[in-house]
């Protein structure tokens, strides 16, 4: 089995337990809603303005830790995560709550019009505001013209 057999396959994966956690999603209130998508558009601005420390703040302190620092953060977006730091369109899905945490997909197409799905996990911080805990991307079949 080659390496991209086994990607395929762990994505297919993915899929499938994602599909299994939103059956089992409860819905989010709006006003929770319009708070996830406010940080994650926050964190695609500053992406856009390259403010790496802006970007950084975003993120919950778990992942601050485990990223080190804004530049290693900024470095690591740029390089694997190239649509989320410059993407042509971005279209956010309906937010759910499963298992507690607050999961909110987002379309966005590249520059080459390829599509993509980030799905970011968004931690609700003791002080009532949500910070992003991680994005996980995958390549949507399909192409925007």
């Amino acid at each position: 089995m080659n390496a991209v057999s086994i990607q395929r396959r762990a994505l297919i994966a993915l899929g499938w337990s994602l599909a299994a956690s939103w059956a089992l999603a409860t819905e989010v209130p709006e006003a929770q809603a319009a708070k996830a998508r406010a940080v994650v558009q926050a964190q695609l601005d500053a992406f856009a303005a390259d403010d790496a420390r802006r970007a950084f703040l975003l993120a919950s302190p778990k992942a601050r830790k485990q990223l080190g620092t804004p530049d290693n953060f900024i470095n690591l977006v740029r390089k694997s995560y190239a649509v989320v730091y410059r993407p042509a369109s971005v279209a956010f899905l309906k937010p759910q709550l499963i298992d507690g945490l607050l999961v909110l997909g987002v379309q966005m197409t590249d520059a080459q019009g390829a599509a993509w799905l980030a799905t970011y996990h968004l931690e609700r911080q003791p002080n009532g505001l949500f910070l992003i805990g991680g994005c996980e991307l995958v390549a949507n079949e399909g192409r925007y013209t």
